[in-house]
């Protein structure tokens, strides 16, 4: 897959801008991923995917051919992403407690158009759960964890997108991981 960005890159750089939009049908779910993951909200995560491939457009002549185009583009969303937390306002999220309610919640109030099987429902609590869990975690902590165990990347890669040493990734996975754990223990 590098060799056809590559050739997609050098199209871009020549002026087809249709070769980036075949760039970003390669990387949007995975940059989308990425954002979501980190920010918590859907329409965030668009824009944050969406402003990711506009940096990364508008900055292609930048960037170095002989790298990872997918390191490169998670790095930006991952930069955005950091960039929205730290400048977000307080708001609700559907899966807020309503308060003065009975462990209600925002979403359990809207009205669905179809029942979930309860093992589904299940596996979805859970994942929300661990979701607002990782949420809560400091960014630095919570960028590691996600890169590497809902990414998926190694730890060269995630020093790569984070320009840290390999040896701090390994450390902010470690202290992210220990205060996940206590965070779940404790709820």
């Amino acid at each position: 897959m590098d060799t056809i960005v590559k050739r997609l890159i050098r199209e871009v750089r020549k002026g087809n801008q249709q070769a980036f939009s075949e760039i970003v049908e390669l990387y949007k779910d995975k940059v989308f991923q990425v954002a979501y993951r980190m920010v918590g909200n859907l329409h965030e995560a668009q824009d944050v995917a969406q402003e990711a491939f506009l940096r990364a457009y508008t900055n292609l002549d930048r960037f170095d051919i002989d790298r990872k185009f997918s390191t490169w583009i998670f790095r930006i969303a991952t930069n955005v992403a950091i960039d929205r937390l730290r400048k977000k306002k307080p708001d609700y999220y559907l899966q807020e407690e309503v308060k003065g309610s009975d462990g209600l919640t925002y979403e359990s109030q809207l009205a669905s158009d179809e029942e979930l099987p309860e093992d589904q429902v299940v596996s979805l609590e859970r994942q929300e759960w661990v979701q607002a869990e990782i949420n809560q975690l400091p960014v630095k902590y919570r960028t590691a964890i996600i890169l590497k165990y809902i990414e998926d990347l190694s730890i060269n890669e995630i020093s790569e997108i984070l320009d840290i040493p390999p040896s701090t990734v390994k450390t902010r996975i470690h202290r992210g991981r220990e205060a996940l754990r206590k965070r779940m223990r404790h709820v």
